[in-house]
């Protein structure tokens, strides 16, 4: 054999061997919905609507009856999601206001950091809600840093906060998008001026009207939480905001067809301010709510179209998700509650959002990877805090004893192998209360509530202002609804489950012995 042909033979081996190791790695989208219910898709019960891309892909992968997010409300689950800890483990990591900075600081490993370590091309599109910039906040005229390319993404195209909060501009990287410098943009807490318009000077203005808190700085006829100025030419419509996350995650991925890559998909729907495209308004009897469920449905539809369309179906697992459970009036009158007939958002659970029951956090949890995830349902217990070590495992980085202190490997379970096991155990916050928890092991939860309240407060309308003992004990195969506190008729339970939480906690991490 010449020279030549052995050196072309030399590449063509390269060559194959660098595409079969592409293929080892697949791809990986995390959708994360927001503010969605264990009973707002049909595929988990819902008969008020349907939303058939995601029962698509319910259909075709493993469909989780145990799936959960650690935390009630997104900024806490969007933090143990991305860093594998618990957020009540770290202090500001709460709802994070307008103007907070990074949350997560750099140098912490992430689901970004460690997919970079196996090569991956990483994104997070949509809504970040994590804090940008220094200990003195984001310089929303400048760099934007740290933020998501400081903790392991290539790039990013966010809606820096929460769309009830100010500022209504797109983030690339670390720059505000179309920004123009001749009209700086200003985000504080106070009113900036006497004559600046708000949804309580201005309510007769607002094309949606507040019911509590979000009556500040008004945007495209919506009031806000926070004040801002400026910025005229960096403002989008909130009803454009699911069709530009779409544009740019295909974008993404055609650019990184040829290599693994990690998009985290970060959905706004079905948060306030509910405001779909126009298209899709009016497409359900459910109200504004109703119809950003549809928009949604979509988003994942138009995300699988571009997953097919690249061949990219069986070198990709899917993760559907959401941030907390369901809340209906969450500070503005869209008619969630007066149209919700008999949707029940929350499926067979009590509460939803900023609630320890378990429709605070337990929540729809999809997986789909052709070829590889067989089709079924799966009553392991599985939660967004174990997808870094999980992803970790997939793709055989080493994940670091003090990194993703609470994240296990549950990536059989997610995988849908036989005889595969979820977590053991999982505790359940609300926003990050020093003492309000659940824990669920097994079949049994408990239900730790602030001892300085006597009141179970926001958590879900159903369940409003009803009076709650310190602790609870619920046997969720029997009561899944949490409606019976077995405490006293079974206390060696309620003892042990009690010591376990505080261990837990104690401990300062629940991922031990590796």
């Amino acid at each position: 054999m010449s020279f030549l042909s052995r050196s072309l033979l030399f590449l063509l081996i390269c060559l194959l061997t660098s595409i079969a190791s592409a293929h080892d790695k697949p791809n990986i989208i995390v959708i994360m919905a927001d503010d969605m219910g264990y009973g707002d898709v049909s595929c988990y019960g819902a008969t008020e609507l349907t939303t058939p891309n995601i029962d698509k892909l319910a259909s075709e992968g493993m469909r989780f009856t145990s799936g959960y997010c650690s935390a009630s409300t997104c900024t806490p689950t969007r933090y143990s999601l991305l860093t594998g800890n618990y957020a009540f483990r770290t202090k500001g990591t709460g709802i994070a206001p307008p103007n907070a900075p990074a949350i997560i600081k750099p140098g912490t490993e992430t689901i970004a950091s460690l997919l970079k370590k196996a090569d991956y091309q990483t994104a997070v599109i949509g809504k970040w809600h994590l804090g940008l910039g220094g200990a003195d906040g984001p310089d929303w005229n400048g760099q934007l840093n740290p933020g998501p390319l400081e903790i392991g993404f290539d790039s990013c195209f966010l809606l820096p906060t929460t769309n009830d909060r100010v500022p209504q501009v797109y983030v690339q990287n670390h720059k505000v998008l179309n920004l123009d410098p001749k009209d700086p943009l200003w985000v504080g807490r106070k009113k900036p001026s006497e004559d600046h318009p708000t949804g309580i000077t201005h309510r007769d203005t607002l094309k949606m009207d507040w019911s509590h808190g979000h009556n500040s700085t008004i945007h495209n006829g919506i009031s806000r939480i926070g004040f801002y100025t400026g910025g005229h030419a960096a403002r989008f419509r909130d009803e454009d905001l699911a069709d530009k996350w779409v544009e740019k995650s295909i974008e993404f991925m055609e650019a990184n067809k040829e290599k693994p890559f990690f998009l985290f998909f970060s959905s706004h729907d079905l948060h306030v301010p509910r405001m779909p495209h126009e298209r899709f308004q009016g497409k359900t009897k459910l109200g504004f709510r109703g119809d950003s469920i549809i928009q949604l449905d979509w988003c994942v539809g138009e995300l699988m179209k571009t997953v097919d369309r690249l061949n990219l179906s069986e070198d990709t697992i899917i993760v559907f998700c959401s941030d907390n459970g369901p809340v209906m009036d969450d500070g503005y009158k869209d008619f969630a509650l007066e149209k919700l007939g008999n949707h029940k958002a929350a499926g067979p659970y009590s509460g939803g959002k900023y609630s320890v029951y378990e429709g605070g956090t337990r929540t729809p949890f999809i997986t789909r990877w052709k070829g590889h995830i067989p089709s079924g349902v799966s009553d392991e217990m599985v939660c967004t805090i174990d997808l870094a070590a999980s992803f970790a495992s997939m793709v055989e980085v080493k994940l670091p004893k003090e990194a993703c202190i609470d994240s296990f490997d549950v990536s059989a379970a997610l995988l849908g192998e036989a005889d595969a096991k979820g977590r053991e155990h999982l505790i359940q916050q609300d926003n990050g209360s020093s003492w309000t928890f659940g824990l669920r092991v097994g079949d049994w939860k408990l239900q730790r509530h602030e001892r300085k309240s006597s009141r179970n407060k926001n958590v879900g309308q159903q369940l409003a202002n009803t009076k709650v003992p310190e602790f609870q004990l619920f046997n969720l195969t029997k009561d899944p609804a949490e409606k019976t506190n077995v405490i006293e008729k079974y206390p060696q339970v309620a003892k042990a489950m009690k010591e376990k939480l505080n261990l837990l906690i104690v401990a300062g991490r629940s991922r031990f012995g590796e």
